[in-house]
């Protein structure tokens, strides 16, 4: 399962594509499930922050297992990222990882002037720079840099988007691809949705380069309501549990 909470995070996040489509105090909680079993759970909070005298978004991301799982395989990970209101160029980027004993603990200081990204292993205490392209993303602010992507409202089945995103540290070429739009039955309701595969590299978690499929609902929110992802072993799913403080009102067809 390593990285496969990172990915989720991101998932959840970097599907959301409209103008004002969040806002500060905004929350959601997924539920994530291995098969018939309740692995764990994930969470995306969007909160505010001050830097030199300016208020920026401060997103703070989680994933755990839960129930019996956590006794077989713990997961206890934390993502932050400090970024930018207007331009979502992220300022710094902390990445606290515990999973199945193989821990992780770095902070990302970006400068976006030179760009170079600065990474200080909290673990090994050690600290090392890298190049960086311009307007690099880290795997939070991703979420909101697409998020307010104007390419949504031409975008046609199999076209994506990308972006350069740095991530365990190395520059990852992100990409997304629209599929289509699907009405989905959910606990809330049937929602409908606008449909994306990310583009992963496979390996050893992922079967194939599109072995991820999300959904995220088709009004302004443009809330992720599903992920799922095919692994090398069986499947994962993560569905969309609660909510709150969305800058508009979800929109569901019928309950």
């Amino acid at each position: 399962m390593r990285r496969l909470i990172a990915m989720i995070l991101l998932l959840t996040a970097c599907n959301a594509f409209s103008q004002g489509a969040f806002t500060t105090g905004e929350y959601f909680k997924f539920r994530i499930h291995y098969g018939v079993v309740n692995a764990g759970y994930a969470t995306l909070e969007v909160k505010e922050a001050l830097r030199n005298g300016k208020k920026i978004h401060h997103v703070v991301g989680k994933g755990y297992t839960s129930g019996m799982t956590k006794f077989f395989f713990k997961v206890d990970d934390t993502y932050e990222s400090y970024f930018d209101k207007a331009t979502s160029k992220p300022y710094q980027h902390l990445r606290k990882i515990d999973e199945g004993g193989y821990e992780k603990h770095q902070e990302a200081f970006f400068q976006q002037a030179n760009n170079t990204v600065t990474v200080k292993d909290r673990k090994k205490n050690k600290e090392k720079t890298y190049s960086v392209p311009e307007k690099v993303q880290d795997v939070v602010s991703a979420f909101y840099y697409l998020r307010n992507h104007p390419a949504i409202n031409t975008m046609k089945v199999n076209e994506y988007i990308a972006l350069d995103m740095f991530f365990d540290d190395e520059v990852i070429k992100f990409k997304l691809k629209y599929i289509g739009k699907e009405d989905i039955k959910t606990k809330f309701g049937t929602v409908s949705t606008m449909v994306f595969r990310p583009m992963v590299q496979s390996g050893r978690v992922f079967k194939e380069e599109e072995s991820l499929t999300v959904w995220v609902s088709d009004d302004d929110n443009k809330i992720p309501v599903r992920i799922k992802a095919s692994l090398a072993v069986g499947s994962l799913k993560a569905d969309l549990e609660s909510y709150r403080g969305l800058a508009h009102p979800f929109t569901v067809k019928k309950k």
